[in-house]
């Protein structure tokens, strides 16, 4: 998911007509050997945070189908994270530095969402939203920009603060395909040691069918022969069935 953020922002940023004006792309760390070796206008996308969106954390699964409508597997929600960018920009001249900022911001700050069109891989998959945030006010937790110049071993200089709230997709669970035989029905060895007979598959007509409410379904009861149930529960030929109990009365 992040190699996918950074292709969405990379295609952000060439969209803007960056590259067009003979300026490198990166995202690489910028430390101090870093842009010793530097030789041309460059702005350097350095992602230095990712933390959990706790807030967004969900539970559950969801089925995952084919194209025949058969249940594969069970996804759990997808995870939000926030990945946290620093975006600078690198010429020989302070001046031209901020020119150059000047224009990345400019197309930050009027994209709240990552358009689709340059989501790639998962992220294109999920078909969810990748928002984003520039230059916010941020919250007390995160590592201040001195923090970070001071990891990074190098100068202070004027930077972009980029956030962005992506999907990782959940785990999926592959599930068994649907039943389409029987119940199998096995007998144990006898006390005296006889074998056991050879199973017997239980299946009934037309059961790989769906029909009414499945098994709550009303179905015909077969009667024996001459034997026909009339309104009150009683029986014009035979009488009750065996083991039956009259009201109020012993069971025949």
């Amino acid at each position: 998911m992040i190699h996918e953020v950074d292709e969405g922002l990379r295609l952000l940023l060439v969209d803007a007509g960056l590259e067009e004006s003979g300026v490198d792309l990166v995202f690489d760390a910028p430390t101090r050997d870093w842009s010793a070796r530097r030789n041309a206008p460059t702005v350097s996308v350095f992602l230095y945070g990712i933390r959990e969106d706790a807030t967004r954390r969900r539970s559950g699964t969801t089925d995952e189908y084919d194209d025949a409508g058969v249940v594969t597997g069970r996804r759990t929600p997808p995870r939000w994270f926030e990945l946290t960018y620093l975006l600078t920009a690198w010429t020989n001249r302070p001046q031209d530095e901020h020119r150059l900022l000047s224009e990345v911001l400019r197309c930050l700050i009027h994209t709240d969402v990552l358009p689709a069109r340059m989501l790639t891989g998962s992220l294109a998959a999920l078909g969810m939203t990748v928002e984003m945030e520039a230059a916010s006010a941020g919250s007390g937790d995160r590592p201040s920009t001195v923090d970070v110049w001071s990891a990074l071993g190098g100068e202070l200089k004027a930077a972009i603060d980029l956030r962005v709230w992506a999907p990782l997709a959940g785990e999926l669970t592959p599930a068994g395909p649907p039943v389409t035989e029987g119940l199998l029905v096995r007998t144990a060895p006898g006390r005296a040691g006889e074998s056991p007979e050879p199973g017997r598959r239980l299946r009934y007509d037309g059961a790989s069918e769906v029909r009414g409410e499945g098994f709550a379904a009303e179905r015909e009861r077969q009667l024996p022969p001459g034997q026909r149930l009339r309104y009150d529960g009683a029986s014009e030929a035979g009488g009750l069935p065996p083991g039956r109990r009259r009201r109020g009365g012993p069971a025949r």
